[in-house]
């Protein structure tokens, strides 16, 4: 059965979560669908942004319930391959947050760089009501989201709105339903006007920052800094500039645009 859909337009995949019927929850062979979208997505040459999804009405519920009481729980290791998959590439991750997300659901939330939400979703770390702890998704939620505020709702498992999720961290922005398709798709023209090689680096500036002492890593960004100024990409983003037209990258983009 086919639980993970997959659609490519221009230089943009989206893959969705499209099990409906369960609110999209992370069975093991929805979590093993994911994976190999998500590698596929990113391994793909064609691809420059990819966007996560899931099907109406919910984004998803997290863990699959039944298959966990029936003894049958994903591989351990699974769905941590999948937040760090999304969390390392190189290339930049958009979550389109369609509908309500609890628990695990918004560890893949936390993964992304980008997540815009629907005014309408909801959210909630609902694991301490069922005796279980938002243990694998603390590591992307916690590099996201205030202090107080995970402890608040990781503790309560209280749900809250898509404007609480903007103010704490988790997600960067809410619209209207109606408008969550062109809020998306104006942060994938903004992401592909970027290089591609220069957008790799700077998610590898946004992982390592703070995580050194301040001397070694100002030493560590002097020296990335300087690398990607002798690139070929910044040669041609400066000659672009100084030559008034756009850079390679964007002008293929500008090009495939009706």
């Amino acid at each position: 059965m086919e639980l993970v859909s997959q659609e490519s337009a221009g230089e943009v995949t989206t893959v969705t979560l499209d099990s409906p019927a369960t609110r999209n929850a992370l069975s093991t062979a929805l979590l093993t669908q994911l994976h190999a979208a998500l590698a596929g997505a990113l391994d793909d040459p064609g691809c420059r942004v990819v966007v996560v999804t899931g099907a109406d009405p919910a984004f998803c519920a997290g863990a699959d319930l039944k298959e966990s009481r029936d003894g049958r729980v994903a591989a351990p290791e699974l769905f941590p391959e999948i937040l760090q998959l999304i969390w390392d590439s190189a290339k930049p991750v958009i979550c389109r947050v369609n509908g309500s997300a609890r628990a695990g659901g918004i560890g893949l939330i936390a993964a992304c760089d980008i997540a815009v939400a629907s005014q309408s979703a909801t959210f909630a770390f609902s694991e301490v009501r069922i005796g279980a702890t938002p243990a694998i998704i603390a590591v992307p939620c916690l590099r996201r989201m205030s202090p107080r505020a995970a402890a608040e709702y990781f503790l309560t498992g209280e749900p809250f709105d898509a404007q609480r999720a903007v103010e704490v961290g988790l997600i960067t922005g809410a619209v209207p339903k109606i408008q969550l398709d062109e809020e998306v798709g104006r942060y994938a023209d903004l992401l592909l006007r970027g290089a591609p090689g220069a957008l790799a680096v700077t998610k590898t500036v946004l992982r390592e920052a703070n995580s050194m002492p301040v001397a070694d890593e100002l030493a560590r960004m002097a020296e990335i800094s300087a690398a990607r100024f002798a690139s070929e990409e910044a040669q041609e983003g400066m000659a672009a500039f100084a030559g008034k037209r756009e850079p390679s990258w964007a002008a293929r983009r500008v090009e495939e645009t009706p």
